[in-house]
């Protein structure tokens, strides 16, 4: 996967296919509000393996019933990558359409 800094108009192509997500300064966010602690806490444990898979992580944080996370690629002085773009995809897809806060 490519390890070059992205574009803003590259990144800005590619949140059109990822809703609610945003470009927040020099990483890639979104928050997620489930029906439960347990079900953000699933939700984490999904996005750890995820991580683990692509060896790339993001800063993640747990609220009551939110996961929260932001993310850019640290070995390219901390700008977006396809590395972002494709963890954001997977945790996407994880979250089975929650909301954004």
């Amino acid at each position: 996967m490519a390890v070059e800094p992205l574009s803003r108009q590259e990144i800005e192509h590619r949140l059109s296919d990822l809703p609610g997500w945003a470009l927040d300064g020099d990483r890639l966010t979104r928050s997620y509000r489930l029906a439960s602690h347990f079900a953000a806490t699933a939700l984490v444990v999904h996005v750890a393996q995820i991580q683990e898979e692509l060896d790339h992580h993001s800063d993640l944080t747990l609220g009551y019933n939110t996961v929260s996370l932001a993310v850019n690629t640290h070995s390219v002085g901390g700008a977006v990558t396809e590395l972002d773009v494709e963890l954001a995809r997977r945790v996407e897809a994880a979250a089975g359409g929650h909301g954004a806060e």
